[in-house]
């Protein structure tokens, strides 16, 4: 029986629930309660196993099942399969990658943008954001010309090639939309939606703000938040 470890935290967990209740009659809504105390207040590692995961180095598996350890691996493995089938959704189309679709995207909500504003709001550094750049224009799918206000600076719109191109992929995209959110049902959509846009606000801000730009950075702001 593979369960059979947890079953037996869970009774563990129900006895001890049992003595704390001095007697009362347990009911399951109290006993959640109880649970989610206690796992607040125990060691923040997770049990749950990582089929990558190997049997050797027990400490390092320990520290990578430490909550938020956990939860930022499990971002990265989202990100990458969210990524294979945003690339596999593209073939055939001029866009060679999420990021060309994401800066298309960007730019039909705009008027136009400088670079640097598009580079930023796509959430990338200046070096791949400009190559991004350069694959759009080579399509025809963006234009650029220089900026009035600031003779250093470009501009940059979308085309109408890159108008009609984005509305073929955005059917396509919905369904790697429902790729992506698995075997969810919708109030558990709903809580992940809300708690991913809580996240994204704080970390939009960081990168707005260029708050975070050492490796010092991240861990002052880390410290500061426990």
């Amino acid at each position: 029986m593979k369960s059979y470890k947890l079953v037996h935290q869970l009774l563990s967990l129900v006895e001890q629930f049992e003595l704390e209740s001095n007697g009362k009659e347990l009911l399951l809504h109290d006993f959640s309660g109880f649970l989610i105390n206690h796992l607040e207040h125990s060691d923040t590692s997770l049990t749950s196993l990582d089929v990558r995961f190997g049997k050797k180095e027990a400490e390092a598996q320990e520290l990578a099942y430490q909550i938020d350890n956990a939860i930022g691996r499990l971002f990265v493995y989202m990100s990458r399969y969210a990524k294979s089938y945003i690339k596999k959704t593209l073939e055939g189309t001029p866009l060679q990658s999420p990021e060309d679709f994401t800066a298309l995207a960007i730019l039909l909500t705009h008027e136009s943008l400088s670079k640097g504003e598009l580079i930023n709001r796509n959430i990338q550094e200046k070096t791949s954001g400009t190559e991004v750049i350069r694959r759009l224009l080579a399509a025809g799918l963006v234009k650029q010309w220089d900026d009035q206000a600031d003779r250093r600076s470009r501009r940059i719109s979308i085309t109408e090639s890159g108008k009609e191109l984005l509305h073929r992929v955005f059917d396509d995209m919905n369904y790697v939309g429902k790729m992506v959110t698995g075997n969810l049902c919708f109030s558990e959509k709903l809580k992940l939606q809300y708690l991913l846009q809580k996240l994204e606000t704080f970390h939009f801000q960081l990168h707005e703000e260029k708050l975070i730009t050492t490796k010092e950075d991240i861990r002052l702001m880390a410290v500061n938040r426990v």
